[in-house]
């Protein structure tokens, strides 16, 4: 009698409970369905961001007209191999910096913040010069008229694709949100790398569809892009150090 009089009072009590939950069940869903959204919107956003700022920092199209201005004498065949060739080492030496980005930090004692501040004006001078329309020498088919054995390895894959700005940017980029930073930073630039891949090899399709003023416009649209990403940058940088003061 004992024992039937515990169990009817610990199935009261558990009854209890769940009709507690079953009433507040709208009000737990709620704050779930919040939370999930909240989360996937900043998510989303920064995957946004990340891609907004290599495509503009990049620009797979300026970098279009050098890759013709470089190959666009040779095969289809030739022009194929070197475009996979160039992307596929820029791929890598992304992935290197963003992966070893913390490390070579702690080697040679350089914060996060310097990198803001350095990676900021950087990027911020590339797209004033694009943003005036003189373009950016790194987006410039001139540099290979230097004597080279390999144009997928430099001028193209190195500093055209992965320059100095694509590599502060994916380094930033990678640094704030730990391993999920650096996985979405990948993973948006391997999307980027295969938009520039086919740009590459329909380059004289795309350059005669756009024409030299086309071209020029999306030039200054990325460089008004990268200037405030630049600024961006910049802003953050100062920002910590003040408030590490």
């Amino acid at each position: 009698m004992k024992n039937l009089c515990e169990s009817s009072g610990k199935a009261g009590i558990l009854g209890a409970i769940l009709l507690d939950y079953r009433f507040d069940l709208p009000r737990y869903s709620g704050n779930f369905s919040r939370f999930y959204w909240s989360t996937m919107n900043d998510f989303f956003s920064q995957i946004v961001a990340v891609f907004l700022g290599f495509f503009a920092v990049m620009n797979p199209i300026a970098n279009t007209a050098a890759f013709a201005g470089l190959v666009g004498d040779r095969s289809k065949t030739e022009q194929m191999k070197v475009a996979c060739k160039a992307i596929v080492i820029t791929f890598f030496v992304i992935i290197a910096f963003a992966f070893l980005g913390k490390a070579i930090f702690h080697l040679f004692g350089i914060t996060l913040s310097a990198l803001r501040i350095t990676g900021g004006i950087l990027v911020f001078l590339i797209g004033y010069h694009m943003l005036n329309g003189s373009g950016s020498k790194l987006h410039s088919s001139e540099l290979g008229k230097e004597e080279v054995k390999d144009v997928a390895i430099s001028p193209l894959a190195v500093p055209l694709l992965a320059g100095p700005g694509t590599i502060a940017t994916a380094m930033n980029f990678a640094s704030t949100q730990g391993f999920t930073g650096i996985l979405v930073t990948i993973s948006v630039f391997a999307v980027l790398c295969l938009i520039t891949f086919v740009c590459f090899v329909y380059s004289s399709s795309i350059l005669k569809l756009l024409g030299q003023s086309g071209l020029g416009i999306i030039t200054r649209l990325m460089g008004l892009i990268l200037a405030v990403i630049g600024t961006q940058m910049l802003i953050t940088g100062v920002t910590d150090v003040v408030k590490s003061m």
